[in-house]
């Protein structure tokens, strides 16, 4: 392939490769051409040009196919206009011969259709430059036309398109030609010429005039002949036509209008044009007069739908505006078409025109108004509705019957009503909260008008509106509780008229139908009040309602009314068959009528019990449900009889019921019902082999059941496009898309599924047979063989039998439900049976495997992979692929061929690869045999998409397949006519699915992978330039796997302007694909993509002409592709607007979501002005804005201003403001920009940020945007909707949280966020507003908690604007429950008013612990930086410290008490389910028990901060103590809401205590116990800091002592919070409530103690604490023992080294200490202390047990933290083991006799492994020796008696002191000395003296040397000064006689270190400093010893000398200088090191 890349053809490669692969190298070459002709140099271009001319023009004449010749054209036209034309005419005239040519043979096709294109292809490209020859070239074309076959018509055609569009209004004198030859190709026989020709005529009319003016009836008729017997793609070119010419003909183009004086048609004249269509059809307008008399002839269905789309293009064409200022015409004409008799004869025909007209309102409405004018048109909808009323009601009224045609009218009425109300419905639902101006206004009366139709006397009618109302409730919940209210009121005040009574209760049923979709949900009261009146007014018929109404809202409701129900459902059914038979005999027709349709609607509440309940079917409710389901059943077989007698209008009843019957038991186990299966199934096979049924009605399910990719084959891939809904009428089974509401009203209330905009049942036939057939795929498996047996053979006996028409209906019900039956099967996992089963069945299948009709071989080749796979044996499976081998070997017709070919697909399908592997080779050969017959495409279609089903079931099995299978879709694809689109559909299945069988080979650089690759690439670019939408879309989806496995192969720069193109593309699949793709490659390369894209508007902007659009042709009218700007993502957002495909729509949103994690950080700035100019488009300004433009333009409406090219200035600008969803999404956006920006703390610095900023470096900072967030917050949260409300919240509490502890630079002390206050208190003042859904209010109540705590606002008065609103929210929450205004739900009032609750408390947590901390800093004068202006006004500028609490204070009592209320009701719902029974009966002080299910989730969320602000209030009120007396009786009205209601009296006030510790501490520990894992840490740690603030209080810590269990069982429960939760604040704050716990066992210990020794009987008592006399600590009950557990935990996961069983694995590699992260360290501290309090708590005995692992833990961590540090600070761990080993070992335990042996030796062993640890030792060379001699110091010191005498132990203090002293770092020096001081000074002299004597020595001696190295350095200097303050010591210790001895040492060190007065002066300063040291010294021992002093001194008179000249140098300069003296005793003060803590 590489060869193929060169400017010219390289002939000699060609030459050397295979024939059959010069196609594809001739195309490679082709492809590259043309990227190159573009961007290569001219000039050598000319040089080659004419080598180039000659290749191109001998590749015309070689046959090339389609994609070939549309290259080689583009390219030889591209070549002339970048080189030289001079050769062109030639070239022209070459092609021009060719096209005469005599020469038809199929052979030679190909050259002449090159030709043509070839032609085309000038003239576009350089249009009058070849002026002159177009005449001639265009009568040839023309001649041409006239003798070609389809496909050179649908080429030629094509051409003359490009003809025209090139020369523009040059070619006028051609037009009519080219019109007249067109016009008669319109009804050509091929399809693809239709689409060819609308295509050509659609480019016409851009100049001819005459099309749009005296042609334009003609053009009509012609495009209603065309849409007949019309395929999708006809319909879409002609409505495309059609739409075209009549908006130019009402709009005229400018350019036009000015050559020639035309008459512009009126808009009434050219709809009733469209109307002609709509409503009469093709046939042309004399014809018809005749067959009007007669009656017949409807509409053709293909026509109409054809006209419906047409009506859109129309209108889109003129645009959004012009629908504004007409849309009162436009709406009374599609109102009026829908009335038209014509378009009403049957009831089927009705629904589709119905459905036709809702389909051009929603498409116009819908997507072309902005929210403005959607109300706008929302009124207009409204007054349509009221007129069409009061005609109504002047009939109905009009009693004297004067008026006959009122009943006509009347009934034509209803169908316009239908269409009006859905429409207002779906705009309503769609505007959502918007709409509430629509809704409020009085002047349009919607709600009245709405229910004024609900009295109309069609039952369609009233369903619509009661759809209406159930829109309007979803979109605008407050309505719901008033609208039932209403309509319950009314039906008590019209009981009499059975339409009001009908229409209330539908208006009842959908209302409550619609609850499950409003989140806050209706009062519990009103369910039960409505269906109350229901049951008491209605019609048996509307029985079916009342009940289902309860079933509605969901089980909580019905638990309450479930056995007053199932009383009914038993009684509305005959008891028993005696019963039955009594009925048979009485009773008239319309008693049996009412009876029929009571049992009906009890049957389908039934079924909603089923479906909305499953929680309440337990076996019991079962079996009593089964009681009515049987006598159904019964009952069924006796309807017949009772037909026969009263007449066939009972027939629909009767139908109804069995409907309602199969629904129902499809629902329930068939195990319950397994006795009544005989009777079961005859009903159900009578039912669709239509046994009884003289219609030949067929079941809608088969499509559903069929697999979905074999849509290509049956055509049902309609369903995806955007015409889904029209399109539906003209699928080939019955009633298709006629879904209406009043087939079976029940759909009104019931779940609307999924993707569905309005329920449209199917009618009731169609729905009988679809439940039936679905019903016999749920029992079928459950059946015995023999009856299966029966049932097939039955099957082929009844397929037999028919005839005809009736036999294709039977054998498709059939069909259906063997597939249904199959389905079931495999789903249960099942088998189909034995032999004669199997044979059966397989009869019946291979039967249909030839049928003609291809729904039917489908069917067949579906159900015969899906027998495979239940049979599941290899020799059935053998037989069956054999059977289609031979057959597909020797048939030669299609309808054989075809089938066979789907079997062995299907086949491979259900068996997947291994089971069907050896059968693959000979299906591979015989299917790519079939994909090559060219002679019927048909067969290529079913063989490649049967090959394509293979290779994605064989996986890596077919990959020795692959290179045939790929040459072979090559092939096709660059030879099959691109009219055949099937065939390439599948080519492209079959391309997608080789890839993914290649899989990740594909990123090899071998030879072989490089083929398949750069073949693939090929296809994909073929398929690419096709005409067709689905094969683009199948390239794209081609080149998005690509891209997963290789994507350094796919070209981005190429495909992603294509993707871009392709987003405005008419076709939703095409959209979709591209969507899809943008977001993979997002997902990866997003910044890539967005560049790209803006490469496209770039190259827009540079060229204006049409090559933006080279991918694709269909867009939709007036949406041209336009990247702005604001790039993709601005595309992206703005097709959120248009878009309402939920797959579509979700593929958008993680698009966008993609970009913006990648991209959003770097290019700041311009993300959030794209979430501005969202958010900002409220819809008032868009509309002012385009009003001033039009005033300017009415003055010049002739002018070309109006409509230049319809209208393209309008479109720059997005016709419509962004839509509430889409700043919703904007707004969820602007919060995950902020998520993103948390990594960085730089985006929260505004000083760096401006200083970078002025520095002008790259990089954009999220603080400097801050007004901007702050903006587009208070803009969502003031909108009109409540979600955006919601989200704007939602972004305000994040910017509060992220923003609040930003300073202010340019303020010292303020905050940045300061200078909003204004902003969010207006945001959030309108959430507290009275009419506000409970979920904003609770959000906002979050948002006020979270401002009032962040301390941005430090004045009080400020702070009260927003206090105020909770205050007032608390207000509400005290009015207690029975508030009257009730809209929603209770669990919304429980929702909101937790919130409340939980705001107070976050605030009163955040103000105690600012009370807290400003009690614990020392009090200072409140002014001291500002002493400017305002001295008198004491709070303006700083807060008081306690501030914030005087804002809670006053409320403190009332919330305390509700707070605890919240509580307790929180503990009761966590109880588990087997307690219910203790729960109260009428609810808890916040919620009621029909809501208790979702109360819980709004407790779940609100309980901890509670939980914290209750243990903060009771230990700060002392438990409440001054409480009783306080206790008003103004509390809420129910008594179990207060703590203590009526009964406080008897309480005492330890009671309380008792009961609110249970409560605090079962709340915590059941919570703590197992904490969800998706709860928020947040929770865990406001428990754990409510339990430490709890146990901080005297009280609770007497009750957890009390209960030693409780207090086990929270160490235990802490524990296991520790192994599940990771977080050091976590651990920490654990580690403070243990400390806690442990205190609490100690004052209870000690005041047991006081007691004891009180009552005097110390000694016979045994001993307190754990562990009594033998020392056992029992798990489970010891408090040490949890401890322990929990503390060992925490050491060993932080130092693991500390487990010895660490050490002796084997794969133990030895850590070297490392210093602890600080958290780390801070919580090994704690515990450590902690555990050295543990031993107080045991009895001596008990103590004994513990300290061993005390002690090794202790001296363990002192071994693994004592590290060096830097500035040789103590690390935190090691105080803490210095601090632990110090309290043990002074602990009172060494003065008990009984344990002085063991106490000894522990104490000894500890000393002796602080010894071994402190050994030095290469391994750690870093390790801290002052921790470890201070630890041996400790040892020494406090326990000398035990260690005296000791030598071993003795000998190593010493040896580790004797190191110190010899240590090089004088630091450690320095502290030796210390330590060494205070052993020598020690009392015990036994301890002492062996030091002195063994270490003195050394230290005279490390002195000494000091003369001769004096120290350097200040840390050198202090361990000399230390030093010698330890031999003065010694001097001072010894006895008077030694002292002399003693002086002789001490006395010449010193004086050897005075300087001589010469070097004083240039001495260093540390050396001066000694001699100053020594000085002083020397100065202060003479008079102390004075007699000594001088027998040294006289003893050396060297000495006497240096010492005098030192004193007199002194004296003179402390004379000179009497500062200096200042600055002495400055060394000598206190040693300056100091320890954090004292040790001794």
């Amino acid at each position: 392939m590489e060869l193929a890349h060169s400017l010219l053809l390289n002939e000699d490669a060609l030459a050397q490769i295979t024939e059959a692969k010069r196609p594809v190298f001739i195309f490679e070459w082709l492809r590259f051409l043309d990227k190159v002709l573009v961007a290569a140099n001219r000039v050598d271009v000319k040089e080659k040009q004419k080598k180039l001319v000659e290749q191109l023009t001998g590749l015309i004449s070689s046959a090339p196919g389609p994609p070939t010749r549309k290259l080689l054209a583009k390219n030889l036209a591209t070549l002339y206009s970048i080189g030289d034309t001079f050769t062109v005419f030639q070239t022209l005239d070459k092609c021009n011969e060719i096209i005469k040519s005599k020469d038809d043979t199929p052979a030679y096709l190909p050259t002449k259709l090159a030709a043509v294109a070839c032609v085309g292809a000038f003239y576009e490209k350089m249009g009058r430059m070849l002026g002159s020859s177009f005449p001639d070239t265009i009568n040839n074309l023309l001649k041409a036309l006239k003798s070609a076959e389809s496909q050179g018509r649908g080429e030629i055609l094509l051409s003359l398109q490009k003809v025209l569009s090139g020369l523009g209004g040059a070619a006028a004198s051609c037009h009519r030609d080219i019109y007249k030859n067109a016009r008669s190709l319109l009804t050509d026989r091929s399809m693809a010429v239709r689409c060819a020709v609308a295509k050509c005529l659609l480019e016409l009319q851009n100049e001819a005039v005459f099309m749009w003016t005296t042609e334009l009836e003609n053009v009509a008729t012609l495009c209603f002949k065309a849409l007949e017997g019309s395929n999708y793609g006809v319909r879409v070119a002609v409505a495309k036509l059609l739409g075209t010419v009549m908006a130019t003909a009402l709009m005229p183009k400018q350019a036009a209008v000015m050559r020639q004086n035309v008459k512009r048609a009126t808009l009434e004249e050219v709809l009733e044009l469209m109307a002609t269509g709509f409503l009469r059809g093709g046939s042309g307008f004399l014809k018809s007069g005749g067959e009007m008399l007669k009656g017949g002839g409807s509409v053709s269905r293909e026509v109409r739908v054809g006209v419906t789309q047409a009506y859109v293009v129309f209108v889109t064409t003129l645009g959004g505006q012009w629908l504004e200022r007409n849309f009162a015409t436009f709406l009374s004409h599609v109102l009026d078409l829908v009335s038209h008799p014509r378009a009403t004869q049957t009831h089927v025909e009705a629904v589709y025109s119905r459905r036709c007209v809702s389909f051009m309102l929603r498409a116009t409405l819908g997507g072309l108004l902005g929210e403005k004018a959607q109300i706008a048109a929302g009124k207009e909808i409204c007054q349509a509705i009221s007129k069409q009323m009061r005609a109504v009601e002047a009939v109905v009224n009009d009693i004297s019957g004067e008026n006959k045609a009122g009943a006509a009218d009347v009934s034509a009425s209803q169908h316009v009503m239908v269409c009006a109300l859905k429409e207002l419905g779906s705009l309503v639902q769609s505007l959502s909260a918007t709409a509430s101006p629509l809704i409020q206004e009085p002047s349009i009366g919607l709600l009245e008008t709405v229910t004024s139709v609900l009295l109309h006397p069609s039952m369609a009618a009233r369903l619509a509106a009661a759809w209406c109302l159930r829109c309007v409730a979803v979109a605008l919940p407050y309505q719901l509780t008033p609208l039932l209210d209403r309509c319950a009121e009314r039906i008590n005040n019209l009981k009499s008229s059975p339409e009001a009574v009908s229409g209330y209760s539908f208006a009842m049923a959908a209302l409550l139908g619609g609850v499950h979709q409003c989140p806050l949900g209706i009062p519990h009261s009103k369910g039960k009040v409505c269906s109350l009146r229901i049951q008491q007014h209605c019609l048996p018929h509307t029985d079916n309602i009342a009940t289902t109404l309860l079933l509605c809202p969901g089980p909580s409701l019905v638990r309450y009314h479930l056995p007053k129900m199932l009383l009914l459902w038993r009684n509305v059914f005959p008891r028993s068959q005696k019963e039955l038979e009594a009925e048979k005999a009485r009773g008239d027709s319309f008693s049996w009528q009412v009876t029929l349709e009571g049992r009906a609607g009890a049957l389908c509440a039934m079924r909603s019990f089923v479906a909305h309940c499953p929680e309440l079917l337990t076996e019991d409710v079962i079996r009593r449900l089964m009681t009515p389901i049987e006598c159904a059943m019964t009952m069924m077989s006796h309807v017949p009889a009772i037909i026969k007698v009263h007449g066939a209008h009972l027939k629909a009843s009767a139908a109804m019921v069995r409907l309602r019957l199969y629904d129902i038991l499809a629902l329930l186990p068939p195990k319950t019902y397994e006795g009544s299966f005989n009777a079961l199934l005859r009903e159900l096979v009578a039912e669709f082999t239509l046994t009884d049924n003289s219609a030949n009605t067929t079941t809608s399910l088969l499509r559903s059941l069929c697999h979905y990719d074999d849509s290509v084959l049956m055509g049902s891939w309609l369903q995806e496009t955007d015409h889904k809904s029209i399109e539906d009428q003209l699928q080939p089974n019955s009633a298709s898309g006629s879904g209406a509401l009043e087939h079976d009203p029940s759909s009104i209330y019931l779940r609307v599924p999924i993707g569905e905009a309005i329920p449209g049942p199917l009618p009731l036939g169609v729905s009988v047979i679809d439940a039936s057939v679905a019903l016999f795929g749920v029992v079928f498996p459950h059946v015995s063989f023999k009856h299966r047996l029966q049932m097939l053979d039955h099957f082929a006996e009844c397929i037999k039998q028919a005839k005809g028409v009736r036999q294709q209906a039977v054998q498709l019900n059939i069909f259906t439900a063997v597939l249904s039956a199959l389905k079931g099967l495999a789903e249960n996992k099942s088998t189909l049976g034995p032999e004669e089963v199997r044979k059966s069945a397989l009869a019946l299948v291979m039967g249909a495997l030839d049928n003609p009709n291809p729904i039917l071989r489908c069917a067949a080749g579906e159900a015969l992979g899906r027998m495979a796979q239940v049979v599941g044996e290899a020799t059935f499976i053998a037989r069956m692929a054999q059977t289609s081998f031979d057959k597909l070997k020797s048939a030669r017709d299609v309808v054989s061929r075809t089938g066979h070919s789907l079997a062995l697909g299907c086949l491979h399908r259900y068996v997947g690869g291994i089971g069907s592997g050896q059968h693959l080779k000979t299906s591979v050969s015989i299917l790519l045999a079939l994909a090559q017959d060219g002679s019927s495409h048909e067969v290529q279609t079913w063989a490649l998409h049967s090959l394509a089903l293979i290779v994605d079931s064989s996986g890596p099995m077919y990959r020795g397949y692959v290179e045939p299978t790929l040459s072979l879709v090559l092939t096709l694809l660059l030879t099959v006519p691109p009219s055949h689109t099937e065939v390439h559909q599948c080519l492209g299945r079959c391309l997608g699915a080789l890839i993914t069988t290649v899989g990740p080979e594909l990123q090899g650089n071998g030879a072989t992978i490089s083929t398949i690759r750069s073949s693939c690439l090929v296809g994909c670019a073929i398929m690419q330039d096709h005409s067709d939408s689905l094969v683009q879309a199948a390239a794209i989806s081609c080149l998005q796997q690509l891209h997963m496995f290789a994507p350094r192969h796919v070209n981005l720069s190429s495909l992603v302007p294509c993707l871009c193109v392709h987003l405005c593309s008419s076709h939703l699949l095409l959209r979709r694909a591209a969507v899809a793709c943008l977001r993979q490659l997002a997902q990866r390369e997003a910044a890539e993509v967005c560049e790209y894209a803006m490469s496209l508007a770039k190259r827009a902007g540079d060229s204006k002409d049409s090559t933006i659009n080279p991918y694709c042709v269909d867009i939709v009218p007036g949406l041209e592709l336009n990247i702005t700007e604001t790039g993709l993502e601005g595309v992206l957002f703005g097709m959120l607007d248009r878009e309402t495909d939920r797959k579509l729509c979700s593929d958008i949103h993680d698009t966008l979501g993609h970009m913006l994690s990648s991209l959003a950080v770097e290019k700041l700035s311009h993300w959030l002005k794209l979430c501005k100019d969202v958010l900002a488009a409220t819809t008032a300004v868009v509309f002012e804005v385009k009003d001033e433009e039009d005033s300017e333009k009415k003055d010049e409406m002739d002018d070309d201003t109006m409509f230049t090219g319809l209208g393209e200035d309008d479109k720059s600008k997005p016709s419509v403001a962004p839509r509430w969803v889409t700043r919703v999404f904007a707004a969820d956006c602007l919060c995950r920009i902020i998520l993103l920006c948390e990594n960085d703390k730089a985006h929260f610095d505004l000083a760096a940020a401006r200083s970078a900023q002025a520095k002008n470096l790259k990089g954009d900072q999220l603080v400097l945007h801050l007004s901007d967030l702050i903006r587009m917050a208070f803009m969502a949260a003031t909108d009109h909707s409540n979600q955006l409300r919601m989200a704007g919240l939602q972004a305000l509490e994040d910017i509060i949280k992220k923003f609040a502890s930003v300073p202010e630079p340019e303020f010292p002390g303020h905050v940045i966020l300061e200078q909003y206050q204004a902003n969010v208190g207006a945001a959030l003042r309108p959430a507290f507003s009275p009419d506000t859904p409970s979920d904003i209010t609770a959000k906002a109540c979050q948002v006020c908690s979270t401002w009032i705590g962040s301390g941005v606002v430090s004045d009080l008065n400020d702070l009260r604007r927003v206090h105020n609103l909770l205050v007032s929210s608390l207000d509400k929450v005290q009015a207690g429950k029975g508030s009257s205004s009730q809209l929603y739900s209770e669990s919304a009032t429980t929702m909101e008013k937790l919130a409340v609750l939980k705001a107070w408390a976050e605030v009163y947590v955040v103000s105690m612990k600012i009370k807290k901390e400003a009690e614990s800093k020392p009090a200072k004068p409140v002014r001291s930086a500002d002493d400017d202006d305002d001295d008198d006004d004491l709070g303006a500028g700083v807060l008081p410290p306690d501030s914030l609490i005087t804002l809670v204070q006053p409320e403190l009592p009332s919330l305390s008490r509700l707070w605890l209320a919240m509580l307790r009701d929180y503990a009761l719902l966590t109880l588990p389910a087997e307690f219910s029974s203790q729960l109260p009966p009428d609810g808890g002080a916040f919620y009621t028990p029909e809501t208790i299910d979702t109360a819980r989730l709004h407790y779940r969320g609100s309980w901890a901060p509670v939980l914290h602000a209750v243990a903060l209030w009771l230990s700060s009120t002392g438990f409440g103590a001054g409480e009783e007396k306080e206790e008003v009786p103004s509390a809420p009205s129910k008594a179990p809401a207060l703590p203590q209601g009526a009964s406080f009296t008897t309480k005492t006030f330890e009671e309380s205590v008792e009961d609110r510790m249970h409560l605090m501490l079962g709340v915590s520990i059941e919570f703590l116990c197992f904490p969800r894992p998706e709860e928020p840490i947040e929770h865990v740690m406001s428990c754990l800091q409510a339990l430490f603030t709890l146990l901080a209080s005297p009280c609770a810590k007497i009750h957890i002592a009390e209960d030693q269990l409780l207090a086990v069982e929270l160490l235990n429960v802490l524990h296991r919070l520790l192994l599940t939760r990771d977080p050091p604040a976590v651990q920490l704050q654990v580690t403070a409530v243990v400390q806690e716990t442990i205190r609490a066992a100690q004052d209870h210990l000690q005041r047991q103690r006081t007691s004891k020794e009180e009552e005097g009987e110390k000694d016979s008592q045994p001993c307190l604490g754990e562990g009594g006399d033998k020392g056992e600590l029992v798990p489970g009950k010891s408090l040490v023992f949890a401890a322990m557990e929990l503390l060992v935990f925490i050491l060993v996961r932080h130092l693991p080294q500390l487990n010895t069983r660490v050490k002796e694995s084997p794969s133990h590699v030895p850590l070297r200490p490392q210093r602890l992260p600080e958290e780390s360290a801070r919580l090994v501290a704690n515990t450590v202390s902690i555990l050295a309090e543990l031993p107080s708590l045991c009895s001596p005995a008990g103590s004994m047990t513990i300290l061993p692992t005390a002690l090794f833990l202790i001296t363990g961590v002192l071994r693994e933290t004592a590290v060096k540090t830097a500035d040789n600070s103590v690390p935190l761990p090691v105080s803490a083991a210095l601090q632990g080993i110090k309290t043990i070992i002074t602990s009172p335990l060494a003065r008990v006799e009984s344990m002085q042996t063991q106490w000894t030796g522990l104490v000894r062993s500890s000393l002796a492994s602080v010894l071994e640890h402190s050994q030095p030792d290469e391994s750690r060379p870093d390790m801290d020796e002052v921790s470890m001699l201070t630890a041996i110091t400790l040892f020494l010191l406090s326990a000398s008696n035990e260690l005296v005498g000791v030598t071993v132990l003795q000998k190593g203090c010493m040896d580790r002191f004797r190191n110190a002293l010899n240590s090089s770092d004088p630091w450690v020096q320095a502290r030796c000395y210390q330590l060494l001081l205070s052993v020598f000074q020690h009392s015990s002299r036994a301890l002492s003296t062996p030091y002195i004597h063994a270490l003195a020595p050394l230290m005279v001696e490390k002195l000494k040397a000091v003369e001769r190295s004096r120290p350097g350095t200040a840390a050198e200097l202090q361990a000399v000064q230390e030093g010698i303050r330890v031999l003065e010591n010694l001097v001072g210790m010894g006895e008077e006689q030694n002292r002399v001895q003693l002086l002789a040492l001490l006395v010449p060190t010193l004086v050897s270190y005075l300087l001589d007065e010469n070097a004083i002066s240039s001495a260093p300063q540390v050396s001066k400093g000694l001699h100053d040291f020594a000085l002083q010294n020397l100065m202060r021992i003479g008079p102390l010893y004075p007699a000594a002093f001088k027998i040294v001194i006289g003893a050396a008179p060297e000495l006497k000398i240096r010492l005098e000249s030192a004193i007199r140098a002194n004296q003179a300069s402390s004379r000179a200088k009497a500062a200096a003296r200042q600055a002495q005793p400055t060394v000598q003060a206190a040693p300056t090191i100091k320890l954090k803590t004292s040790f001794f």
